[in-house]
């Protein structure tokens, strides 16, 4: 007998930062991928993207499920309802330290993307093992994108600008 395969972390750790900003007076933002399976406004995602403010203070209703996402949020005042896929979240950050989570993507995704785009098995074996050279689970550092100019590496980092948007480090 086999054991039942084991849910997905993402949700947990979604519900947990989420947590942390709150008590610590932090605003979590989530960066998510939109698809057809996401519901936000589509005038406001760039490439493909959208982050999302999802404090209490700007959302109504808002439930972090295992499987999406859900709440309500004004945009250019109207009410919008918004359901994301837990599985299209990219990231969850602290506005005002960019401090958070980057997730990779999902298994399933990669798996039917390879497929879609290809078609070709050889491509899929390829990519699953370069996959299995990965280790799946990886923590990955928010920091606000700037000039590299290696003076201010000793300096404590500030909050990034109002609007700005936090860059991806891989920290391994």
């Amino acid at each position: 007998m086999t054991a039942p395969e084991a849910t997905s972390t993402r949700p947990y750790m979604l519900r947990a930062l989420m947590e942390w900003c709150t008590d610590n007076g932090f605003t979590p933002h989530i960066a998510v991928r939109v698809d057809r399976n996401t519901q936000v406004p589509m005038e406001f995602v760039r490439d493909g993207q959208i982050v999302l403010n999802i404090s209490y203070d700007a959302t109504s209703g808002l439930l972090i499920g295992n499987d999406y996402v859900q709440f309500t949020a004004r945009f250019g005042g109207k009410p919008r309802e918004i359901m994301v896929p837990v599985a299209n979240v990219m990231a969850i950050y602290a506005r005002e330290t960019g401090q958070g989570m980057a997730f990779p993507p999902e298994d399933e995704d990669l798996d039917e993307g390879i497929e879609e785009e290809s078609g070709d098995s050889a491509a899929q074996a390829d990519a699953e093992a370069s996959d299995a050279d990965e280790p799946a689970d990886r923590v990955v550092q928010l920091v606000t994108a700037k000039a590299d100019d290696g003076a201010d590496d000793d300096k404590p980092r500030t909050p990034p600008p109002a609007g700005g948007r936090p860059a991806l480090k891989r920290v391994k």
